[in-house]
C-alpha cells in the first residue's frame, strides 16, 4: 500500500497550495464530469437562462457508489446530473432511458434537509422540484423536439445540427438528449461566486454531509488507524474523465471473480482503506497525471515529489531539462565542434547548472515517487512500474542518464541541441514513426528502468537504432539526421566504458571508428564537387552507407574508383581543399592497425560515432560571414 500512502501524504501537502498555472486538487467526495448544458437560477430557485457549453470538465460533488456507476441502475450525483436525473418531464418528452429522478430527488432533499445543508442545493432542488427541466431547455433551444413534442435523436434537417448533437455520443446513430449533463448557476445576494462547481463552501458541505452518512467500520492499511468509514469503492476517471479503469475493485457477489479466501465482495479483507484517503490519494494522482505525466495511449508514466518541490521530467530529453532548469537561457543551443573543442564540456557545464537548480529546492532525503499506469482491459487498470527514490538518489540517475547518453541531436532546422534523446524518440529511432502503440509503450518501459535505476540499455534496442540509421536511403533526410544523432547517443551509453567522446578523437585507432571516418570524406569528398558544378542529388557513400556497414572493405573498394572523377575536378578548381582531403585520407589509412583495413566483417555502431564526429568537422556550423561557407555544401 506504499503508493497509496505517498499519493495521500501528497494531497496533504499540496491542497492549498497548488502551482500557479495548474488545477487545483479535487476536494473530498468531488469528482470530474463532463457538462453539456449549464442552467442559472435565483436564490429561490427560479429559471433565468440555459446554455450549451460543448464538453466542459467540471467539478462536481458525488457519492461513492456515483463516483464510479456502471450498470443499469447507475446512483445519482448529488447536485450536478444527466437530464435523464434532473428533469422530472423527462419521460413525459418521450424520453428512451429510465429516469431516475425519485432517486434523484430523494437524495437531493435528504441533504437539503440535514445540518450541512446550502443555499444553492436549497435554490435546485426548489427547481427541480417544479418538473419543467425538459420544457425550459426546449424552449431556450436547448434540447430539441420533434413535431410530436418528443426529444429528438436523429437530426434529419437540411440545417447544421445543432451544438448538443454534435457533442453527445452516438450509439447506434442515435444520440439520447437525456444523456445531456446538467451544470448549475444560482444567483445570491450575498454571494458573487454562482457556480456551484467554484464555491468552495457548497463544497465543504457536501463533504461533511456525506462524510456523516458512511458506517463501514475498519482499519485502513494506509494509516493503520480504525476509520469510522472505510471505502467500499474506489474512484475511477484517473488518467481522464472517460476513464472507467480502476486501480482497486472487489467484484462480484455473484461467485464469478475469484476471491481466494476472502468471503466478502467489497475487498475490505484484502485492502481496508478509509474513504477520505481512498478519495485524497485518487485525487493526488489525478492532478499529477493531469500536470506532468507522460502520456501514451492508456500508458501513463508520472514522477513527483511528495514534498510538492519540482523535479526534472525523467521523460523528456536534454534541451527540456536545461530549459525547466534555467541553464541555456541566452546560450547557442549547439555549441560549435573543432578538433581542439569537445562539446561534453560545455553540454555538462549547462547540465550541471540545471541540476543545481532543482537540488536548490529538492532535499536530498525528500521523498521521489515513480509510477507507470496502463489497462488491459476498460475497468482494470494496473501499476505496471514503481520506484521510491531519494531526492539525490533521483537527480544523480537523471544527471547520469543525460551525461551517459549526450550527443550532438538534429531534430531538424528550428530544433538543434547536445544531449540525450527523450524515450519516445527513441522508440522511433529503433522502429519508425509508424509504430504501433502497443510497441511503442513496451519500448518506453524498457527504457524507464535504464533511467531511473541505471539499468543498462537493452542491447537489441541499441543494434535496432544503428541499422535504421544505417540504412540512410531507406529515410527522409531530417528523419535520418534525427537517427543518427539518436543512435551515436545511444551506442555511446552503452558502451560507456569505452569513454567515447563528442568531438573527433583524432587518437582511437579502432577499426570501425576510422573506417566512419573514412566514409564521411568520402562523402564530403563528392558533395563538394556536386556543389562546384550545381548538381544536387545523393553521393555513392549516402546510397552504399548500409553495404558499407556491412561490409565495409569490399564496399570502399567500390566508393574509392567512383570518387576519382570527383578528385580529379576538385584539384584543377579547389585545389587546397583537395590538398586537405588527399592529407586526411592518407592519414586515416595510415592509422589502421595491422590487417584491420582489409576486415570486411560487419562494423559496429561505433563507425557512426566516427562518421558522425568526421562529418561535424568537415561541416561546421555557419557563421556570419559568408565567404566562410562560400563553398560548402547545404543539405
Amino acid at each position: 500500500m506504499s503508493w497509496i500512502q505517498k499519493l495521500y501524504e501528497t494531497y496533504e501537502q499540496s491542497k492549498g497550495r497548488e502551482p500557479l498555472g495548474t488545477s487545483m486538487l479535487l476536494p473530498v467526495s468531488h469528482s470530474i464530469q463532463q457538462a453539456h448544458v449549464e442552467i442559472t437560477l435565483d436564490a429561490m430557485g427560479n429559471f433565468k437562462s440555459a446554455r450549451t457549453i460543448g464538453k466542459v470538465e467540471t467539478v462536481i460533488p458525488a457519492t461513492e457508489p456515483s463516483a464510479g456507476r456502471v450498470g443499469t441502475k447507475p446512483p445519482p450525483h448529488p447536485l450536478c446530473d444527466k437530464v435523464q436525473y434532473c428533469a422530472a418531464d423527462y419521460p413525459e418528452k418521450g424520453g428512451a432511458k429510465p429516469s431516475f429522478y425519485k432517486e434523484y430527488e430523494a437524495q437531493l432533499t435528504e441533504w437539503c434537509n440535514s445540518p450541512y445543508s446550502h443555499a444553492k442545493a436549497q435554490a435546485v432542488l426548489a427547481y427541480i422540484r417544479k418538473g419543467r427541466v425538459v420544457a425550459d431547455l426546449v424552449r431556450e433551444q436547448v434540447l430539441h423536439v420533434g413535431q410530436d413534442g418528443n426529444l429528438l435523436t436523429r437530426w434529419t434537417s437540411d440545417t447544421q445540427a445543432p451544438e448538443l448533437f454534435r457533442v453527445l455520443t452516438a450509439k447506434s446513430g442515435e444520440r439520447d438528449q437525456g444523456d445531456a449533463f446538467i451544470r448549475w448557476h444560482v444567483r445570491e445576494s450575498d454571494n458573487p461566486c454562482t457556480a456551484v462547481w467554484e464555491d468552495s463552501s457548497l463544497q465543504d458541505a457536501w463533504a461533511k454531509f456525506d462524510a456523516s452518512t458512511k458506517e463501514t467500520v475498519g482499519v485502513c492499511m494506509v494509516t493503520g488507524e480504525m476509520q469510522a468509514s472505510l471505502a467500499l469503492s474506489h474512484p475511477k476517471r484517473i488518467r481522464h474523465s472517460g476513464d472507467g479503469a480502476k486501480l482497486i475493485s472487489a467484484n462480484d457477489s455473484s461467485g464469478y471473480t475469484f476471491r481466494g479466501r476472502f468471503t466478502d465482495d467489497t475487498g475490505q479483507q484484502a485492502c481496508g482503506v478509509g474513504y477520505e484517503v481512498t478519495q485524497k490519494a485518487h485525487n493526488a494522482l489525478r492532478w499529477l497525471i493531469q500536470r506532468q505525466a507522460y502520456r501514451n495511449d492508456d500508458q501513463v508514466i508520472v514522477s513527483w515529489a511528495v514534498a510538492g518541490a519540482p523535479i526534472p521530467d525523467p521523460f523528456g530529453n536534454s534541451l527540456t531539462l536545461m530549459l525547466a532548469g534555467g541553464a541555456i537561457e541566452e546560450q547557442p543551443l549547439v555549441p560549435e565542434l573543432s578538433l581542439d573543442a569537445d562539446a561534453g564540456q560545455a553540454f555538462a557545464k549547462r547540465l550541471n547548472l540545471a541540476m543545481a537548480g532543482y537540488r536548490a529546492k529538492l532535499g536530498p532525503t525528500d521523498d521521489i515517487v515513480v509510477m507507470g499506469l496502463d489497462s488491459a482491459t476498460p475497468g482494470r487498470m494496473a501499476i505496471t512500474y514503481y520506484r521510491e527514490l531519494t531526492g539525490s538518489e533521483f537527480l544523480e540517475r537523471v544527471e547520469a542518464w543525460h551525461k551517459v547518453h549526450a550527443w550532438p541531436q538534429n531534430f531538424g532546422k528550428e530544433l538543434k541541441f547536445v544531449g540525450a534523446p527523450a524515450p519516445r524518440d527513441i522508440a522511433e529511432a529503433a522502429f519508425g514513426r509508424r509504430l504501433d502503440d502497443k510497441l511503442k509503450k513496451a519500448t518506453v518501459e524498457r527504457l524507464l528502468p535504464c533511467i531511473v535505476d541505471g539499468q543498462p540499455l537493452p542491447r537489441d534496442l541499441v543494434k535496432s537504432t544503428v541499422r535504421r540509421a544505417s540504412n540512410r536511403v531507406a529515410l527522409d533526410h531530417w528523419e535520418w539526421e534525427k537517427n543518427l544523432g539518436i543512435a551515436c547517443a545511444l551506442f555511446k551509453g552503452a558502451f560507456k566504458n569505452k569513454g567515447y567522446k563528442m568531438s573527433l578523437e583524432t587518437d582511437r585507432h579502432s577499426r570501425d571508428y576510422l573506417y566512419g571516418r573514412l566514409l564521411a570524406i568520402a562523402e564530403h569528398i563528392e558533395s563538394r564537387a556536386l556543389y562546384v558544378v550545381g548538381e544536387k542529388r545523393d553521393t555513392t557513400a549516402a546510397k552504399l552507407m548500409q553495404r558499407f556497414a556491412d561490409r565495409p572493405a569490399s564496399t570502399w573498394r567500390i566508393i574509392e574508383p567512383a570518387l576519382k572523377p570527383y578528385i580529379s575536378r576538385l584539384r584543377a578548381k579547389r585545389s587546397g581543399f583537395m590538398f586537405e582531403m588527399d592529407k586526411l585520407l592518407d592519414e586515416i589509412i595510415a592509422s589502421f592497425v595491422g590487417n584491420d583495413f582489409l576486415d570486411d566483417s560487419k562494423l559496429s555502431g561505433e563507425f557512426l560515432l566516427g562518421y558522425h564526429c568526421q562529418r561535424q568537422i568537415l561541416n561546421p556550423p555557419k557563421t556570419g560571414n559568408a565567404n566562410a561557407t562560400e563553398d560548402t555544401p547545404t543539405e
